[in-house]
């Protein structure tokens, strides 16, 4: 079961997924970098899981897109 934290870093995760698309790791990383800036070390540690996040479910969701890809270019046949 997942703690309340982590489930929070996944909903904003698959939010920042949403508005920004392939931008989700650019703005989360800027996000962290102003928490090292202002030294709040529990919002950077955040930040970095949002990004882990991000990069764990981007391959998943480009193999995604390429087998929609691969079925729509299909059925054109």
């Amino acid at each position: 079961m997942l703690d309340d934290d982590e489930r929070l870093a996944r909903q904003e995760a698959y939010w920042l997924i949403k508005e920004f698309g392939a931008e989700a790791p650019l703005y989360a990383a800027m996000k962290a970098e102003k928490a090292i800036e202002q030294k709040d070390f529990g919002r950077c540690a955040r930040w970095k899981r949002i990004l882990e996040i991000l990069a764990d479910s981007k391959p998943a969701g480009s193999v995604h897109l390429k087998s929609a890809g691969a079925k729509s270019a299909a059925s054109k046949y």
